[in-house]
Order: structure tokens, then sequence, then C-alpha cells
């Protein structure tokens, strides 16, 4: 399978489970219904601009778009939580600190029930 085809099945399959019909996907990115159906299908290759974009609409990580599509190299390390939490322009400071603190307790819980 090509490239553009495994992007564009990844893109559907994350629109399935975010339950979104592929006209609500294309309204959230701002894109057009044809052309977001292009791209599902590997008929299209999206610019990194509307990978972007869709990766807003889907509420996941740009960067997981940008490695599908071959823009990133796939060897570089995943983002921390911390530093996924920090790069998110949707959330306020007040926001990204109450989860980095709970993200932490998380941590520490388990932590410690492994201990025991």
């Amino acid at each position: 399978m090509n490239e553009s085809k495994q992007l564009g099945e990844f893109i559907r399959q994350q629109r399935e489970r975010a339950n979104l019909s592929l006209r609500r996907l294309a309204e959230k990115a701002g894109i057009s219904n044809p052309y977001l159906s292009q791209i599902e299908r590997g008929i299209r290759r999206p610019s990194a601009d509307i990978l972007k974009s869709l990766s807003r609409a889907l509420e996941i990580s740009a960067n997981s778009l940008y490695s599908k599509a071959g823009l990133i190299d796939e060897d570089l390390p995943p983002a921390t939580v911390f530093e996924a939490i920090e790069a998110d322009d949707r959330l306020g400071s007040d926001q990204k600190r109450v989860l980095l603190d709970m993200y932490r307790a998380l941590v520490r819980t388990n932590a410690d029930r492994q201990q025991e």
C-alpha cells in the first residue's frame, strides 16, 4: 500500500473512531467533502496545513499525521505528555497545570502500587 493510501486509511480510521461523518470532519477541518474523500481514498496527498487542520478536527497529534504522510522521520521519539500538553494552544495555562498535576499524581499512584 502506498503512503497516500496508508495516510488516507489512517485518517478514515481516526474519523470513524471519533464517530464523525465525512461531511462533519470536512466541516470541522475547513475543507470540502470531495477533497476529504479523495484524501481518505489515497487519491490526493494533503499539505502540511491541511493535515494540521485535520489533526485539530480529529483531536489527535499533528505529528502522527505528519509521520503517516512521510513529512517527518518516524524514528524520532514521540513527544512526552508534558511536551504535548505544553504545545497544545487550545488549553490555557491553568488547564495545562491541572492536567500536568493530574498526570503526575496518576504516575505516582501507579508507581506506589507496583512497589507494594
